[in-house]
This record gives C-alpha cells, structure tokens and sequence, in this order.
C-alpha cells in the first residue's frame, strides 16, 4: 500500500511541476480539497521550483507517515536562529481536524502567491506551515461525517489513526503527531500561532470568526496586546477586504443574541499550549454552513491579515513577548484554572438569523431554528474576562525519581532543561498529598481524567539520592509549561491526565484479626491517638458503627501505613 502511496506521490509531483501550481480546489471551481497525497506532492513541487520554499520530514505520526513542515522563507539566509532579531515567525497548523480543511487548501494558494510573486513577500515575517497535521484522518475520507457541514465534496476525519483527536492531546502527547509538533514548535519558536478550523454551532451572518488565545490568561503585556491592539488590527484588516468577522460563538443549541462568553483554550488545545511559550496565537472557525469557497477564500484573506499586521509590528511583537518571558520567570505566584468572571461584559453588534424554539416534526418536541431570512445587526452581550481559582507560589525548582521517565521524557521533548543530581543532598522539601479529587466516569481521549483535585501541602527534610533525581529549575523559558503540567491542581496537569494513577491505590493493607491486637498496643502506647480516636467515635456515627472503617483509620495513623499513597511523587524546592 506505501509503496503505491510514494507512486502516486511521485506522479502528482511530476505532474505538478509541469503545471502551473494550480490547485484542486480552485479547478474544482471552489467544491473540493486536496487529499494528503496531493498536499505533499503539491508541495513537494513548489520546493522545487521555488528555492523560498522548503519542505522537510519531521516525525513520524500514528497513520505511518511522516509529519512535514514547509517554510516560505525568500531570504537567503536560512537559520533561523540568525533571522530571529529582525524576522518574526508565524506558524500555520492545518488540517488538525481533517473534516475542517479550509486552511489546508487556503494555505498551499497562499504559498505559492508569495513563492511566484503574485502577492509581495514579506520582508520581515518569515510563514512556516504543517501543511496537513491529522494525516491518518486525512486518508479516512469520505463526505457524510461532518453532519453539519455545507463542503466540499469529500473530506477526511476529525479522529486520527488511532481515533484521538488531535486537538486535545497537547499536554498528554499520547499520539506520535503530537510528539512531533512539540518537535518541531521547539525547533521554530513561532512568535504568532494560527491553527485553521471550521465551527460547530448557532447559525448567523458571518463566515469568519476568531478565537484568540484568552488573553488574561495569556497575561502580562503579550495578553494585553492580543486584546487591544493584534484583535483590533487583524478585524481592520479584514474589514479592508470586505470580509466581516466575530469572535467564536461558543453556544450550544441555544440563540447567540442571549449572549455568550469567550471560549477558554486550556493547554490541551493547540492555542492553550502555545500560550505557555507566551506565542500570540489564534484559531480561525470558518462558519460550517457557509459554501466551501467563501470559507476557504475567507481564511486566505484572513492569513494575509495576519501576516500584514505581523510585518507592521514585528519590533513589537518581539517586545511583548520577551517582557512576557521576564515578567513569569521573575514572578513570585502563578495563576492556574481560569472561569469566566460574570460580573464583566462588553457588547457589540452581531450579525445573526432570527431564533426561535418550534415544535419537531422529528421528535414533537421543542427545536431550534433559525429563518434565515429575518437576518438582524444588535447588540449582544458577551464575556471575554476570565479570573484564576487558584494562585501558588513559584518553587524555585522540582525534583522529579527517574521512575517516572514517562513525565521526565515529555518535558525533555518540549525542551525544558534539566539535571540528574550528582550528589546525595538533604534538603527541605514540600511535599504534596492528594486530599481530594474527582474522575469522569466515561473515557475522554483515552484517559478518566481527574478534575478538582485539591492537595495537601507539608514540608519535610528529604533525602535526595545521587542519579535518581532529576532537578528542574522553574526560572527557565518553559515556565509556564512545567507549572501547569506539574503542579496536580492545574486543569491540564499530568496528574489529571492519570500520570499518577499508581499512587492512587493502597498497595499494602492489614488482615482484621492481626491488626486489632496490634491496633490496641498502638493506643495504649499513644494517648493523643487514642483521644483523637475517641473523639471521632463520639462525632461521627456512621464511623462509631463501622468497625472497619475504626480499624482503618487506626491504620492509617500508624507506622505501618504506606507513605507512597496518595503521596504526590514529584517535591519542590522552596
């Protein structure tokens, strides 16, 4: 079957070159998009003819095939480590749920606009795309999976090869392609991010909406410039080409006009996790129910945009995202879990259909449904401000028992530096107890995630074994990334993601009847036990009722209970 791939590849290739690059969906007049074979081939051609263009092999994915990154770069110096003082770089994802493939075939026009000279090449912005991410749902194409969706013709699936969607998997990296996207974000470092989609949701005039990384959470002058300043100009610049856009309408069969908050990119999502690297990132959703053209013609333009509003500011760009950098590697507290804060909202004029709740001809019930012929412009309220529930404070490193490479190897991968200890040292440590925490019940991406996890904090002096510890140093430029992944509380920490899940059970235990006598000798030596045992009979009846339970908790409050439960494994360093 590959070797036929590469046959079809190799033929696409050649036949392209000869071509003048044209692509399918615009010799399908505006109904079809480009298989992944075609992508590459595509590409490939363009990288030959055109030395501004380069496309390379950077990791396998789940489907078999490797993951590519092609780079528009008409300077002739190529390092990009020599290029980053006076170029700013944007990173295009596309096709990560391959059903939504607008961007993939926005973005092969787009390069060869620039490659050929039919639109001016930016001097000071250098374009680097993953031309098709989700390559095992590519090659599932068919055209009935995305019910809601107006084209084009066929598409592929937003599961990949091993059905994980891929858009949930950027702090756990179960996939190889997410593996390799954190290989290659390490080796570009973009400083702007669009990851190209297609909504699911209400009905309404527009067929582009944004969603910007949430720019509290982004924080310090990086969030603020996303909101007053990179938001605004991209809206300007589209507005300039005759294109009208609203942020994301996050709603679930309910009317947009009742108002509607900001979507909240957690690190799981692509923009979530380039915002720990303080990245101005952005997903584009192109309207579902809006031909496959306009959506299409929509995201080039928008792309454009951005890429002119990047070569406009790319000295400031530069400047808010270095003071980001200090402003959280100096920082005494971080905030983690952010909600919405509903006693703030702003207005602002949407374009919708009129909504109404009419009876089904389906089920007899209550539907939705929009007339498309009452379109309206009003003010609707909505709400972009979030707030933190929880603020810790910054240790100034983590040691984390070689044991647990499964952490240790993900943070190598996402290039945080650290150290196997040489030496045996004592030293105080906090430690962390899990006191509480909550799991979902059905499976989500493969895992029974944790959810409010609360944890216990006390510090003790520990013995740290020569090389069987790694220290990580959070003042280091992959700070945010270590703290949401390594602090337990964080909604997208390994903890949550089941990282821990060992020490979640009790290993050793006690039979009744040899625990009772020893049980008894342990009260009678320890008179504060056995006062606070008492007082707990006397306060809780089910547990005065509960023999069992009575001789667990003894247990628990002896020496012979196991210090590894519930006992997070990874210590910090005040």
């Amino acid at each position: 079957m590959k070797k036929i791939y590469l046959l079809l590849t190799l033929f696409l290739h050649c036949t392209l070159h000869s071509q003048d690059f044209t692509t399918v969906f615009e010799t399908s007049e505006g109904t079809e998009t480009a298989t992944y074979a075609q992508v590459i081939a595509y590409y490939q051609g363009l990288a030959k003819k055109y030395p501004s263009i380069t496309i390379t092999e950077e990791g396998m994915t789940d489907s078999g095939y490797p993951l590519h990154l092609v780079i528009y770069n008409p300077n002739k110096e190529k390092d990009l480590n020599k290029l980053r003082k006076d170029h700013r770089i944007l990173l295009i994802n596309n096709g990560i749920h391959p059903g939504e493939p607008d961007g993939i075939d926005a973005t092969m026009m787009m390069l060869r606009d620039f490659a050929s000279g039919k639109i001016a090449a930016p001097k000071h912005t250098i374009i680097a795309t993953i031309p098709l991410y989700n390559i095992g749902g590519s090659l599932n194409r068919n055209s009935t999976s995305r019910t809601n969706q107006n084209g084009p013709v066929a598409y592929g699936f937003r599961g990949n090869a091993r059905n994980y969607d891929l858009n949930r998997d950027f702090i756990k990296s179960d996939t190889r392609n997410a593996r390799a996207f954190a290989g290659i974000y390490q080796k570009i470092q973009p400083d702007v991010f669009i990851d190209n989609h297609v909504s699911n949701g209400a009905d309404y005039q527009y067929t582009l909406t944004h969603l910007f990384t949430q720019h509290n959470k982004l924080g310090y002058e990086a969030g603020d410039y996303v909101q007053n300043k990179m938001m605004p100009g991209l809206i300007d610049g589209l507005q300039a080409k005759s294109w009208d856009i609203t942020p994301y309408v996050n709603v679930f069969n309910q009317v947009p006009e009742k108002g509607f908050s900001q979507f909240l990119d957690s690190p799981r999502y692509s923009t979530g996790y380039t915002t720990l690297w303080n990245t101005l990132g952005m997903m584009v959703e192109t309207h579902m129910l809006k031909p496959y053209k306009p959506r299409v013609e929509g995201t080039y333009d928008l792309m454009i945009a951005m890429i002119d509003f990047t070569e406009a500011n790319y000295k400031k760009i530069l400047e808010v995202r270095n003071a980001n950098f200090k402003a959280f590697e100096t920082a005494a507290t971080y905030e983690l879990n952010w909600e919405v804060d509903t006693t703030k909202s702003r207005t602002f004029d949407f374009k919708g259909f009129e909504g109404s709740f009419i009876e089904s001809e389906v089920t007899g019930q209550e539907r939705l449904y929009y007339d498309r012929n009452k379109p309206f412009t009003r003010p609707v309220e909505y709400q972009d401000e979030f707030k933190a529930s929880v603020s810790i404070e910054i240790p100034e490193a983590y040691m984390i028992p070689v044991g647990w490479h499964n952490v240790i190897d993900l943070l190598k991968l996402n290039g945080i530096a650290m150290e196997l200890i040489s030496q045996d040292m004592d030293t105080e440590a906090e430690i962390y107890h899990i006191e509480d925490y909550k799991t979902r019940n059905n499976a989500y991406e493969g895992h029974y995630t944790h959810f409010n996890t609360k944890v216990r904090a006390s510090t003790e002096m520990t013995h740290f074994e020569k090389g069987r510890y790694y220290r990580v140093n959070t003042r280091q430029p992959g700070i945010r990334y270590i703290l949401e992944v390594l602090e337990p509380q964080a909604v997208d920490s390994f903890f949550n993601w089941n990282f821990f899940d060992t020490i979640l059970q009790q290993k050793e235990g006690f039979s009744p009847y040899v625990w009772e006598d020893k049980a008894n000798e342990l009260l009678m030596k320890d008179s504060d036990l056995k006062a606070a045992f008492e007082a707990k009979k006397n306060t809780d009846e089910a547990f005065a009722k509960n023999w069992y339970a009575q001789l667990n908790w003894l247990h628990k409050h002896s020496p012979n209970y196991e210090k590894a439960h519930l006992k997070y494994p990874v210590y910090r360093l005040r």
